[in-house]
């Protein structure tokens, strides 16, 4: 996922793998509409014990069969260095979430991969952090970065977290690693999920991180901020719209 300002990137799916079902009709969408990488989280970190976790282990042949149907790139969260293994057999792209930004040995761990990795932002870290935290894939021999900026905590509660777009350009400029935006985190609602995706596009970075679902309402996490197949579909209409403009496009 290299950094060409002439390209934007779309990855999108749902925030947890509910069932195969689940998975296909997301990934059947996402075709149609020429997206070529798929998210979806097979472990969760949740605040709370008793919420969903994930489908572990279960979902890989949903993952191995759907990819080679629809032939997607896959892209999920690793939350532990013992999961790597497994996740190996069907991840294209790691993602390393907020709270485990800060984990060093498992960033060492993947820099001895040569599997790229969505490297998302602390909700308390500052960019120079964030950065240093990459620093630790490519020092382990790992130079397929890709910064996410998610969202960070701030003293604001009309949103889910507060969106630092000025801290994402910042971290564009001085790093040589593309850098996506996850709107559905940053806002934590899906009525801002198109207009935060748009001004990302508007603002010269390089992606966007999306969660799709069939129905938002019945997802055992996130729904709130998940986009439905018509809103996705929306999205991607006025996105392509403002890229032609820009000169830019989806890839």
């Amino acid at each position: 996922m290299d950094k060409n300002k002439s390209r934007f990137k779309v990855i999108a799916g749902p925030c947890s793998i509910e069932s195969h079902e689940q998975l296909q009709s997301i990934a059947k969408m996402l075709k149609a509409e020429d997206v070529h990488f798929l998210r979806g989280g097979l472990y969760k970190m949740r605040t709370s014990p008793h919420s969903f976790q994930g489908r572990g282990k279960e979902a890989i042949k949903w993952v191995q069969a759907i990819k080679q149907k629809y032939q997607l790139k896959f892209v999920s969260e690793v939350t532990d260095p013992r999961q790597i293994e497994s996740l190996s057999t069907i991840v294209d792209y790691f993602q390393v979430g907020s709270r485990n930004m800060f984990n060093y040995e498992l960033l060492k761990d993947l820099g001895r991969l040569q599997t790229p990795v969505i490297l998302k932002r602390g909700f308390a870290a500052r960019v120079t952090e964030w950065l240093s935290a990459g620093e630790y894939l490519v020092k382990g021999g790992n130079k397929q970065v890709i910064l996410c900026e998610r969202g960070i905590r701030t003293f604001e509660v009309s949103t889910r977290n507060t969106l630092d777009l000025t801290g994402a350009l910042i971290a564009q400029k001085e790093s040589n690693w593309p850098v996506i935006i996850d709107p559905s985190h940053a806002t934590g609602m899906a009525e801002f999920v198109t207009p935060i995706a748009l001004a990302t596009a508007a603002a010269g970075l390089d992606g966007i991180l999306i969660e799709v679902h069939p129905s938002p309402k019945e997802a055992l996490s996130d729904g709130r901020q998940s986009l439905n197949f018509s809103l996705f579909k929306q999205m991607m209409q006025q996105l392509k719209t403002l890229l032609s403009s820009l000169n830019r496009k989806i890839i």
